[in-house]
């Protein structure tokens, strides 16, 4: 291992997960983040039990999460009547010895950077700096390309680059250069949060419609007290035709909710009124669901791929916040076990790259939500007893199948030891100096 220190490059939730877990094994690093200032971004997202285990590992607490949002209690799919598909408890109700969070993107987020800066300091993030390239240096390590929103350049040395920046990753760009551009199977999201009573357990992640158009919501906050009102996360989905493909000039855009709100206009019950809390959204954001088609390494040589610039996937699976963080503890392992060199991140590559990968393309076919499409299928999504459209045995092994692609098989995960030992530490782990 050489004095330099590890190069992030990327502030999101995959590269701040990556440097506090360096931190913690005692690995220097400085995160490049192409943002002027950190803010919290987003919407809703889950952090299933295998990522809280780590979070928790990490020394972030379930008193810190509660701040970001609150422990889920119920996964749910709902069809066109009404009429339950399948439900089961989520987190500790599950029987998992951890709980699953639904949090808000962008103040969990933000926790992440105040734990990084509390620990490592303020000089381990570098705001409105992008890495837009990187060159393996023949003694070793690794020279990034370093961008400033002033305008000027930079390089900077590294005994490792970590890839974290994004769908549209410079990294992942240059390693492989003929990779198939974005891709887009025709559905559309629209994102927005609204003030209301939750439904069912008070914590149900409630999945309603089929694969042409629908609708998933959560809350991401725990009730007012007051009010009993409390932050809904909301995403409408539609599927359209993309022969033609994305025509909007970008990829995420905020838009008025009477852009899309008409699809769902018939969708009220005495339970639920989803035009309703469409319109109660202070503001929405339209983003088509896109992944990349998996590549067959993420490792060129001292720099590695984690997260989006990894694995960018539907989400229909509710496991990319997740998985990143999955990303990020595993690259900490491989380098408890082989220090800091391109070692590590072989041993990464071959553990995650090729399982995750598959789970890529289990996504873009739905996910769990397949169970959705398979009532459509079947009975046109509406239906008096869901046992005689789909029995009980088939709708469990669907899930299961799932569950065990993700990495959060409850007795898998409840008796995998830690992935990263309490108090390890990187074998000879030297002293560095952040760069200026």
């Amino acid at each position: 291992m050489t004095g330099n220190p590890v190069i992030v490059a990327g502030g999101g939730i995959a590269g701040l997960a990556t440097a506090l877990t360096l931190h913690q094994i005692g690995v220097p690093c400085v995160v490049f983040e192409a943002v002027r200032e950190m803010r919290p971004l987003g919407v809703g997202i889950n952090m299933q039990p295998n990522a809280v285990r780590e979070l928790y590992d990490l020394g972030i607490t379930q008193g810190d999460l509660d701040r970001v949002g609150l422990p889920a209690k119920e996964w749910a799919l709902v069809g066109l009547n009404g009429n339950d598909i399948y439900s089961e408890p989520r987190g500790l109700l599950a029987g998992y010895n951890w709980p699953q969070y639904a949090v808000h993107r962008g103040l969990f987020h933000m926790l992440l950077h105040e734990k990084l800066v509390a620990r490592a300091g303020a000089g381990a993030v570098r705001l409105a700096s992008r890495v837009t390239g990187y060159r393996k240096d023949p003694g070793g390590g690794v020279t990034a390309r370093v961008e400033h929103a002033d305008g000027t350049t930079s390089e900077v040395t590294g005994a490792l680059l970590i890839g974290a920046d994004g769908i549209h990753s410079a990294i992942r760009a240059q390693m492989h250069p003929a990779q198939p551009p974005i891709h887009w199977g025709g559905a559309v999201m629209w994102r927005g949060t609204s003030l209301a009573k939750p439904i069912r357990s008070g914590a149900s992640f409630v999945g309603l419609g089929t694969h042409r158009e629908r609708m998933v919501f959560y809350p991401i906050s725990h009730p007012d007290p007051q009010t009993g009102l409390a932050m809904i996360n909301w995403i409408a989905e539609v599927t359209l035709d993309n022969s033609a493909g994305w025509k909007q000039a970008g990829w995420f855009r905020q838009v008025p909710t009477s852009d899309f709100v008409h699809y769902f206009e018939n969708w009220i019950w005495d339970w639920l009124d989803v035009p309703a809390l469409i319109r109660g959204a202070d503001h929405a954001f339209e983003n088509p669901m896109i992944d990349r088609d998996p590549v067959p390494t993420w490792r060129d040589g001292p720099v590695a791929l984690i997260g989006d610039a990894a694995h960018a996937m539907y989400p229909t699976g509710s496991n990319g916040g997740s998985q990143a963080i999955m990303d990020a503890r595993v690259l900490g392992a491989a380098m408890v076990e082989h220090s800091v060199t391109p070692e590590a991140l072989a041993a990464y590559d071959e553990k995650l790259c090729g399982p995750i990968s598959q789970l890529i393309l289990r996504n873009r076919g739905a996910g769990p939500f397949g169970l959705l499409n398979l009532v459509d299928e079947r009975c046109g999504g509406t239906f008096d007893n869901i046992d005689d459209v789909i029995p009980p045995q088939e709708r469990a092994e669907f899930m299961a199948g799932y569950k065990a692609a993700a990495g959060f098989a409850i007795e898998t995960l409840n008796t995998a030891p830690p992935t990263i030992p309490q108090g390890a530490r990187v074998r000879a782990a030297q002293a560095a100096s952040l760069p200026t």
